[in-house]
């Protein structure tokens, strides 16, 4: 399980996820574009929603704890991508979610499941 670190809040993700939010995130920084990331909460912390928005001026740290790279998901980027770019922001969405572009107006609203903790700490799973 993988963390993303952004001003005193940390999200705990898993690799897999960490490594597509990874590129889409830096990918909208370095173009100076400012978003929001939202999340699920999972049930054991009162479900409900978490938020953050991004920017550049503030660093971010992203940390594996897999020694090797997730092999990467080119139509799960692009969904990623796409949200992110909406007004809505990027909501993290499942893989197992991610349809041909053809087929993503009719895919439900699928959000990993996330466990926020003491102290601003989250974890994503």
């Amino acid at each position: 399980m993988g963390s993303l670190t952004y001003d005193r809040v940390v999200v705990e993700v898993d690799d897999r996820i960490l490594a597509h939010l990874q590129l889409v995130i830096v990918q909208k920084l370095r173009r100076g574009e400012s978003f929001l990331l939202s999340w699920q909460d999972s049930p054991s912390v009162g479900s409900g929603r978490s938020s953050v928005w991004l920017n550049q001026a503030i660093p971010l740290y992203f940390k594996y704890v897999g020694g090797h790279a997730a092999t990467l998901n080119r139509q799960w980027i692009e969904d990623l991508s796409r949200s992110a770019n909406s007004a809505q922001g990027l909501v993290i969405v499942s893989e197992a979610g991610s349809l041909p572009v053809a087929t993503l107006a009719a895919r439900p609203k699928t959000t990993i499941d996330a466990r926020t903790t003491a102290h601003t700490d989250t974890v994503l799973t």
